[in-house]
């Protein structure tokens, strides 16, 4: 069954949920759009989407090292309470996202945090690869790739380590939906040993 964009339109006004979220739970439900709604809810999409804009003032700092001091991670996680800063699960969400960022090496956080002159490289690689090919198909290979790359260089983008199923930034929704407050992933650095400054 073909979605329209109305459709999204409409489940996006009342969830608050990403246009992709949206697309996907339509899908998934043949169009109905009450059906699409439970399975925002049950990912944690909506609520999560709801939360977004709140302040995010408290959190956690933590570290991670491995394979006998060759990498190390350092990462910032603001939740909006100290209580839920305090509670095992946010620790345990919080440490779980340092061996992601030793296992998989994300190179910043977000789509919106990768340098233009990156995007702009990736873009003329997948233009190059798509020449001779339709205008319309050309477009939709260069949003493709750059896709791909966004899934291997964005963590939120990025397959979530501990369950390849889900990106981080479903985990991340999952946990909005579980503690009830706005998280978000505010920084990180990565260090191994041998890399030099500036890679």
């Amino acid at each position: 069954m073909s979605i329209t964009a109305k459709q999204v339109a409409e489940l996006r006004s009342q969830t608050g949920a990403g246009l992709m979220d949206c697309k996907k739970a339509l899908t998934e439900s043949d169009g109905e759009l009450e059906q699409a709604i439970t399975i925002l809810r049950k990912k944690g999409i909506a609520s999560a989407s709801k939360k977004a804009g709140r302040d995010t003032s408290e959190g956690l700092i933590e570290s991670y090292i491995h394979l006998g001091g060759k990498v190390g991670v350092l990462i910032e996680v603001n939740c909006e309470t100290d209580f839920v800063a305090k509670t095992d699960d946010f620790k345990a969400f919080v440490k779980d996202l340092c061996l992601h960022i030793a296992a998989v090496n994300p190179i910043c956080i977000s789509r919106e945090d990768v340098p233009e002159e990156l995007v702009e490289k990736e873009r003329e690689i997948a233009a190059s690869q798509a020449e001779g090919k339709p205008p319309a198909a050309v477009q939709k290979i260069i949003e493709g790739k750059l896709n791909k790359y966004y899934s291997t260089a964005c963590m939120l983008d990025q397959p979530f380590v501990k369950d390849g199923e889900k990106t981080v930034q479903e985990v991340l929704n999952e946990q909005i939906a579980k503690l009830g407050e706005n998280m978000k992933i505010n920084r990180f650095s990565r260090f191994q040993i041998g890399e030099e400054v500036g890679e």
